[in-house]
């Protein structure tokens, strides 16, 4: 369980004060050299995919099927990491371009836009680490923290951890559909079919588009060119999983319980962004590659801000952090990888026995927010999360 730091509720109002100082100072800058920049990684990225497929046509060659599958995975990493996942988030709606809208945007994955943002950016991002509450904690299958009861299924999470890595899109597909709510009564069988329908109509245009279109336009090339596919589309599902759970699992990352986000105000939200995420150190290729989700901690604090930016914001982030006696969890990302893995392997044991109710009772309460100031957590505090869609889906659960 998570030990908060000791601050008081004016340090609180201030650290909050202080992010959004930071926040507002980058929304009033985006401009031109943001837009370029994504346009920019955009184009890359489609002509990485175009030239990629051309070269895999001749792939009967080793060096052209080594050469190909190289730029289609590539193309894919920054489509969904860079492109994909940060459009949906709206971090460039500001640009008002229909083409790069978060009311637009269909990722090369197989999940549907719209499930995944509402699971994605309204659940996990309002109620991080929250036990009972972020769905993201294991991905309703495998158990990261102590405070989950522990089952015998999780002596295998080690491998099936493995086997999701692979299939990771398809994996988050099936999630989003929150089969484990239907299974305890909490959400139709109907609404679960009908989100599933919607999934396959997805998956359907992937399998088609890349196992089936791509490798008969190759002709002779079929089996090579399906290889090259499936060899790009493995590749960009282990990486993905690799980077999002050194962001969310390694030793260091927080969790709360529901009782401690009663009445949570814009500071104490903030810090449990913070507490609730890591990052991994490294240079610019690795940060663009991963989606700039190498830094987490500031995608947590600002998810709709342009990702171009953290980079920018991430030193003011940590002197805050050291300024005010916060963990700011960081390392090289094998390290963290190596301490995620160490974490799946100890966690599908039985224990170690989390602290008990009388310890966690004795643990100091999240300030409550004073009356006049009337925060809520639902949606997320002064963030644009999506389409108006989605407010208005995020508002109808909120009030369910």
């Amino acid at each position: 369980m998570t030990t908060i730091a000791r601050l008081s509720e004016g340090d609180i109002e201030e650290f909050g004060h202080e992010l959004d100082r930071i926040r507002d100072e980058v929304i009033a800058s985006r401009g031109e050299d943001d837009a370029r920049y994504i346009r920019r990684v955009i184009a890359i990225q489609r002509g990485l995919e175009a030239g990629g497929r051309t070269v895999l046509f001749a792939s009967l060659l080793p060096p052209a099927w080594a050469a190909g599958t190289a730029m289609l995975v590539t193309a894919k990493i920054l489509e969904n990491m860079e492109i994909g996942h940060n459009v949906l988030h709206g971090q460039w709606d500001w640009m008002r371009d229909p083409e790069i809208h978060s009311t637009t945007w269909e990722w090369d994955s197989a999940s549907p836009a719209e499930q995944w943002k509402h699971s994605h950016n309204y659940v996990h991002h309002t109620y991080t680490n929250v036990l009972g509450k972020d769905r993201d904690i294991g991905f309703s299958a495998m158990r990261v923290v102590p405070e989950q009861p522990w089952h015998p299924i999780y002596l295998a999470q080690p491998l099936y951890n493995a086997v999701l890595a692979v299939f990771f899109e398809w994996g988050i597909a099936i999630y989003d559909a929150e089969l484990e709510r239907a299974l305890r009564g909490e959400k139709s069988w109907d609404e679960v079919l009908g989100q599933l329908r919607g999934v396959w109509r997805k998956a359907r245009r992937q399998i088609v588009k890349d196992y089936l279109a791509f490798p008969l336009l190759a002709g002779p090339a079929f089996v090579p060119v399906l290889l090259g596919n499936l060899t790009a589309n493995a590749a960009r599902n282990i990486w993905a999983h690799m980077i999002i759970f050194c962001g969310h699992f390694p030793d260091g990352t927080e969790v709360f319980t529901e009782q401690q986000i009663e009445g949570e105000t814009r500071g104490e939200w903030y810090r449990r962004q913070l507490l609730g995420s890591a990052n991994i150190d490294g240079g610019p290729l690795l940060h663009i590659m991963s989606g700039n989700l190498s830094f987490q901690i500031e995608h947590h604090l600002f998810p709709d801000l342009p990702s171009n930016r953290y980079a920018e914001v991430a030193p003011r982030v940590r002197d805050l952090c050291e300024r005010f006696g916060l963990a700011y969890t960081t390392g090289p990302l094998m390290r963290q990888s190596t301490r995620v893995w160490k974490r799946i392997f100890r966690l599908a044991l039985p224990g170690p026995t989390p602290r008990s109710a009388d310890a966690a009772s004795s643990r100091p309460e999240p300030v409550s927010a004073a009356p006049d100031r009337g925060w809520k957590p639902v949606p997320m505090p002064r963030r644009r999360v999506g389409s108006p869609a989605d407010h208005a889906r995020v508002q109808e659960h909120a009030n369910r």
